[in-house]
């Protein structure tokens, strides 16, 4: 169960818009002050999708300060590795564990505060069981169809949409 208290919050509101087209890809949000505690526990999950709850509560977002995503390298550790993303699953292939060294400062929100965003074409970097993983990078576009987010919404990951900061931006008033 998530808490938070009015001193999570930062003030104001912002709409986050597409780079390329500056449409509004969300409605006014709230800046969370951390990513908030979650649950990976399997008992939390939904038992129809089997997807975890979402990391962010809906109406709320907040800059994730971990890479996430391509391009990976190899772990150092690879007797005791760590999952290849915050919050996310190990991952290995075919040269071993792997951890993200991609962007930061994604914005980390609920996916269901982007409704306009659409799957890239032929369901591009979107491969997992139940949803895309979120492993093989952005995966959601604007409808002007520039490619903008990472959908993360597989059963054995998080639940959580990340906003590139390149191809994004914030408006606040």
């Amino acid at each position: 169960m998530r808490t938070s208290s009015p001193e999570d919050y930062n003030e104001g509101m912002t709409v986050f818009l597409c780079s390329k087209c500056g449409t509004a890809i969300t409605p006014e949000l709230a800046e969370l002050a951390a990513v908030p505690n979650f649950s990976d526990d399997e008992r939390d999950r939904d038992k129809e999708t089997r997807r975890a709850p979402s990391t962010v509560p809906r109406g709320r977002y907040v800059i994730d300060s971990e890479p996430w995503g391509p391009p990976y390298v190899v772990q150092d550790d690879q007797e005791d590795p760590k999952p290849a993303q915050t919050r996310g699953p190990l991952v290995c292939r075919e040269e071993g564990f792997v951890i993200s060294a991609g962007v930061q400062g994604t914005v980390l929100m609920h996916p269901e505060d982007a409704p306009d965003l659409r799957p890239l074409p032929n369901w591009e970097n979107s491969t997992g069981c139940c949803g895309p993983t979120g492993n093989e990078g952005l995966n959601r576009a604007c409808p002007c169809g520039a490619a903008v987010a990472t959908l993360a919404a597989d059963c054995f990951g998080p639940y959580e949409l990340h906003l590139d900061p390149v191809r994004t931006y914030g408006f606040s008033q």
